[in-house]
């Protein structure tokens, strides 16, 4: 348990979250327009999306396939009857002045999540529900001074509301929660997890209280779209609720921001309860009712899960649980290296990718299925490797060149005759004449400086231009040097 050090005592953080995970259909919940991102502003609107009168909504039925398997994935309850909501509120992107959502009868029931936490602890985070909703419009307040634009591309773009129970007792247990339900929908597919483009948000629900009593009241921290900025959002809350709680003020329910400039939470508005958007089901949408041989169909259909691929990879691919859970967190990251690593060395090609591919990434700012470099063309490099035709080093200079020329390793080794140098003969000429014209050093390694070794391995090297395989050197030296 994470507590608080205040001036009265310990206090214990109390988090739930409300994760809103953009499902990954190709148009909207309600009408056929785009979800493609980056278009061009009120380019992907109907008059669904319009809320043009007269206009009747149609339930897209991939949205409610992505979302009854992603409450499969967290083992929850299907609802086999669901209802669709009016959720009534005024913004100026809501252009129906409600927004269709679920409430009493969603339709996930109650799930969970097991996240990993540091020291190899394991903690389970209860899951409340999952409902379908729809998202709103955007306003642009920086196209003009005095104006504020209203862009619709956004309005009925399909939305899971994932809810968890208050179980988070720290920042770094909602990291954990997030990156760990993050990972899940992609392995699904029914969320790209691009927090960045909005299209997994996060509404963090924070209250302090004495370890052991009763819950206090919770502010609600809307819209956090960054893991660093999630941890730093709620140490702020749960320091201020302190603060102000020893100071003898109460805490107010209410909403709030975070400014990541300043780092700071700051009001928005009074919390409002569920009687306040008055909830009534939809007149225009039928109640949504699934039969039980189509959720069962689902459930067999669903894709190797992140915990299942972790387990894979430590048990059948020996790899170390560091590095599989590197490989496993992120999908883009194992899609990657399991082509590459079909019938090689697994150990060899995570360190490689990992260094390589994923460092190329990082560097360029681009997601790894946009390495210009595919995973096949990679294997030929990982081959030269394992070969003995190139070390690592080299192949990270060769793997740069890959990618900025579009040319294969093999082209790119011989062009530049990058190949090592590994005919023992040729080496040992070599040794032979270094060895002879180094008295001093073979005496030191004699006398059990074993260190030495590395003096004459860097010999060879600068013989060879860097060109001989280090693993031939330090064998055929170890040899000569202990006759």
């Amino acid at each position: 348990m994470s507590l608080i050090k205040g001036r009265t005592g310990d206090w214990e953080i109390v988090i739930g979250l409300e994760v809103h995970a953009q499902l990954s259909t190709a148009s909207k919940l309600f009408s056929g327009a785009s979800t493609e991102f980056g278009a061009e502003p009120n380019t992907q609107v109907t008059l669904v999306d319009a809320a043009l009168p007269g206009m009747l909504p149609v339930l897209n039925k991939e949205a409610v396939e992505q979302a009854v398997l992603t409450g499969l994935a967290i083992n929850a309850n299907i609802n086999e009857h669901s209802v669709f909501d009016r959720k009534n509120y005024f913004y100026p992107d809501l252009p129906q002045g409600y927004q269709i959502s679920q409430f009493s009868d969603p339709i996930v029931g109650s799930g969970e999540i097991e996240i990993e936490l540091d020291g190899g602890l394991t903690r389970t985070v209860r899951i409340t529900r999952i409902h379908l909703e729809q998202d709103a419009g955007k306003s642009l307040h920086d196209q003009a001074p005095n104006h504020t634009y209203v862009d619709l591309n956004r309005s009925g773009v399909p939305l899971m509301e994932i809810v968890s129970e208050p179980d988070i007792r720290s920042a770094a247990e909602a990291a954990a929660y997030v990156v760990k339900l993050r990972s899940i929908l992609q392995y699904v597919g029914s969320c790209d997890g691009n927090m960045e483009r909005g299209n997994l948000r996060c509404d963090a629900n924070v209250s302090v209280r004495r370890p052991g009593e009763e819950y206090g009241t919770r502010c609600e921290i809307k819209n956090l779209n960054s893991i660093r900025f999630l941890q730093q959002a709620i140490d702020y809350e749960a320091r201020r609720q302190v603060d102000l709680i020893e100071s003898g003020e109460k805490i107010v329910q209410e909403t709030r921001l975070f400014d990541s400039n300043k780092g700071v939470t700051r009001s928005m508005r009074s919390k409002e309860e569920a009687h306040d958007y008055r909830y009534f089901p939809d007149p225009d949408l039928m109640p949504l009712d699934l039969e039980s041989d189509y959720i069962e169909s689902l459930r067999l259909s669903l894709p190797e899960l992140p915990d299942q691929k972790l387990e894979r990879f430590i048990n059948d691919l020996k790899l170390p649980l560091d590095v599989a859970k590197e490989l496993v967190t992120e999908k883009e990251k194992a899609d990657y290296f399991e082509p590459v690593a079909l019938r090689r060395d697994a150990k060899l090609v995570s360190s490689m990718v990992r260094k390589d591919v994923f460092g190329y990434a990082n560097n360029h700012s681009l997601e790894i299925s946009e390495v210009p470099v595919l995973p096949d063309q990679y294997g030929e490099l990982v081959d030269l490797v394992s070969a003995g035709d190139v070390n690592a080093r080299t192949a990270s200079e060769v793997f740069v060149e890959m990618a900025e020329t579009g040319k294969s390793a093999k082209s790119i080794v011989e062009e530049r005759g990058l190949k090592q140098v590994s005919d023992s003969g040729e080496l040992e000429k070599i040794l032979d004449d270094i060895i002879a014209g180094s008295e001093e050093q073979v005496v030191q390694f004699k006398n059990g400086n074993e260190k030495i070794i590395g003096w004459f391995v860097g010999q060879v090297m600068q013989k060879t231009k860097g060109q001989a395989n280090p693993t031939v050197v330090n064998d055929l030296l170890k040899k000569k040097l202990d006759k």
